[in-house]
């Protein structure tokens, strides 16, 4: 009986077997490495583009808070200039104010009536003059009280002069100033109350 030896075979086939294994694992480390590279890409990727998102967020917030601080600071200055505006009009007021009274005492003056003084303290205004008639003296009370540059006008004295041939009124009044602060009231107890202007 012939007898073969099998075992140099089966050693062939177990190494070719084992190969085959080897480069099946040696496939899969391969493939799960390009797995694991691009994964990894991918989330380098995604980090990347989260960083850059990040950047231009805090770039759009640094604008912002340059943008409120030229916002304030234009607010500040712009109340500053107010403020000067202001205090010139004020100024302006104060030194047109004058003006403004003897421009509207010229426009309150009736004709044939003449102004002897003028004088004006604290608000307060005394006048003295001379008019035609009584009826040219009251035209002027109306448009003193008319004026908005006058208030409380009162007629302190009117009394008849003779001057030349012709006979005249002399006629004394007093008024405030509108806007003015009022003085404060004089107390004065058992005062006896003032008595109407004299006419003579």
């Amino acid at each position: 009986m012939i007898r073969i030896n099998l075992l140099p075979v089966k050693a062939v086939q177990r190494k070719e077997k084992l190969r085959g294994q080897l480069v099946v694992l040696g496939l899969s480390l391969v493939l799960a490495g390009a797995g694991c590279a691009a994964a990894y890409a991918s989330i380098v990727s995604k980090i990347e583009a989260e960083n850059e998102a990040i950047d231009r967020t805090q770039n759009e917030l640094n604008q912002l808070r340059r943008t409120l601080g030229e916002v304030a600071q234009y607010k500040k200055l712009q109340g500053e200039v107010e403020a000067k505006l202001g205090v010139l009009a004020q100024l302006k007021e104060a030194r047109s104010g004058p003006v403004k009274l003897l421009d509207e005492l010229s426009n309150a003056l009736p004709e044939r009536l003449w102004l002897t003084s003028f004088r004006e303290t604290g608000g307060n205004v005394t006048m003295s003059g001379i008019g035609l008639n009584e009826k040219t003296v009251a035209e002027f009370l109306r448009n003193l009280e008319a004026s908005p540059y006058y208030r409380n006008v009162e007629l302190r004295v009117i009394e008849q002069i003779t001057q030349g041939d012709q006979r005249l009124h002399k006629f004394d009044l007093t008024c405030r100033v509108a806007g003015a602060p009022a003085p404060p009231p004089a107390s004065q107890p058992g005062r006896n109350p003032q008595r109407p202007p004299a006419r003579r």
